[in-house]
């Protein structure tokens, strides 16, 4: 699993440097709009059926306000809307990047 070395906040994105030398920059409004949390997109029983989520796509003017790394595989960000909740796995920091 590739890491980041580094996490910054430049403008309205996210940059990460990769320990593998690589680079990401995910816009902040794109990030809060793809967060993986239940609040995102709600809870699936044990037949599937989702619970709970929002259709709400557009998040403009959203903003990243501060982040820490969750274990070794993820971090967390804490949005300007109050959001906090989503925990972003580092290949999925990379798919969103990319």
């Amino acid at each position: 699993m590739i890491r980041p070395a580094n996490i910054a906040a430049i403008g309205n994105e996210i940059a990460i440097a990769w320990e593998d030398g690589t680079e990401t920059f995910i816009p902040m409004e794109k990030l809060r709009a793809a967060s993986p949390s239940a609040e995102n997109t709600g809870e699936r029983d044990l037949l599937g059926k989702v619970y709970g989520g929002t259709d709400q796509t557009d998040f403009s003017g959203v903003t990243v306000r501060t982040w820490r790394m969750m274990g070794g595989y993820a971090v967390q960000f804490d949005f300007s809307d109050g959001h906090c909740t989503g925990i972003y796995p580092y290949d999925f920091l990379r798919t969103l990047g990319a």
